[in-house]
C-alpha cells in the first residue's frame, strides 16, 4: 500500500476513535446523540446531539492544543459544507429550537477536548 494511502488510513481510524470518545464524553454530560457521521446536502455532521431542548453539531477536530492554530481547524470551505449539512438535518427533522456549532478540539496525546460552543455562525 502507498504510504500516502496508509497515513489516510491511519487518520481515518484515529478521527473514527476520537468522535466516539466525544460522543461518549457528551453522552456523559447529559446529551442525547441524535446521529453520527450522518451525511447530506454535500456535507457530513460528526454528531447531532440535543440537550435541554439545544441542538447541537459537533465538528470533531484532532490536533495538537497547544498548536496556536487549532482554533482555526474548521475551515470556511469546511464551515459552508457543515452549513449546507446541518440546514438539511434541520429540514428532515422538523427540528425549530435552538441550535449552534460546537467543534470539539481533541489532543491526540492525551485524549483531552477544548470545547468551542456556538464556534460559527449557522
Amino acid at each position: 500500500m502507498p504510504r500516502d494511502a496508509s497515513a489516510r488510513r491511519e487518520a481515518l481510524v484515529l478521527g473514527a476513535r476520537m468522535e466516539s470518545f466525544v460522543e461518549a464524553a457528551m453522552a456523559a454530560a447529559g446529551w442525547e446523540i441524535l446521529a453520527r457521521n450522518w451525511s447530506g446536502g454535500g456535507g457530513e455532521l460528526d454528531v447531532v446531539a440535543k440537550r435541554c431542548g439545544e441542538l447541537r453539531f459537533v465538528e470533531v477536530k484532532v490536533r495538537d492544543l497547544e498548536d496556536p492554530l487549532s482554533d482555526e481547524a474548521v475551515t470556511p470551505s469546511k464551515r459552508t459544507r457543515l452549513r449546507r449539512a446541518a440546514r438539511l438535518w434541520l429540514e428532515t427533522n422538523d427540528w425549530t429550537g435552538p441550535a449552534a456549532f460546537l467543534v470539539a478540539v481533541v489532543d491526540r496525546d492525551e485524549h483531552t477536548v477544548r470545547w468551542v460552543d456556538d464556534a460559527f455562525d449557522g
